[in-house]
């Protein structure tokens, strides 16, 4: 996945990198619902956790009340700690970047190859487009890490 096939034509080789920024652009978009939804889901859980057992605390007349409440807030505690391990917010926004870069490169090489003539296209030009979609994809790599370096702590 490095390189680009060879023996292509200027045309064919544009809508070769054309093809795999799409997939990119599919495969981030699909990855940042999935760390957004999860996110949002931890926070909206621990919130509801959180005041569910501050109004059964004030109930507190009531021994089960109170031990259902201090679970609550044992569960919310935890859940707490999962948004930071697993760093789905940031994960999330990352994917929102790495789509948004995907789509401007998709974009520019479009428009390139529909006001070039097809024999006039630079196969240099492509070549820069793919390069800096590996560009790209090394940069998403390299701060995917990071993230989970910081969460394995």
């Amino acid at each position: 996945m490095n390189d680009l096939p060879s023996g292509l034509t200027p045309l064919e080789l544009a809508r070769h990198v054309q093809t795999r920024i799409e997939s990119a652009t599919g495969y981030t978009r699909s990855r940042k619902h999935g760390f957004r939804w999860k996110s949002v889901a931890v926070r909206v859980t621990t919130l509801g956790m959180t005041a569910a057992s501050t109004i059964i605390l004030g109930l507190q007349n009531l021994n089960p009340w109170t031990g259902t409440a201090f679970s609550l807030v044992a569960v919310a505690t935890v859940l707490g700690a999962l948004e930071p391990f697993f760093a789905w917010r940031s994960l999330w926004v990352l994917m929102e970047e790495a789509t948004s870069r995907f789509h401007l490169l998709h974009d520019e090489l479009t428009y390139y190859i529909a006001s070039v003539p097809a024999e006039e296209l630079d196969a240099a030009r492509i070549r820069a487009a793919f390069d800096e979609y590996q560009e790209i994809w090394t940069n998403l790599s390299t701060r995917w890490m990071r993230f989970r370096e910081l969460t394995d702590r």
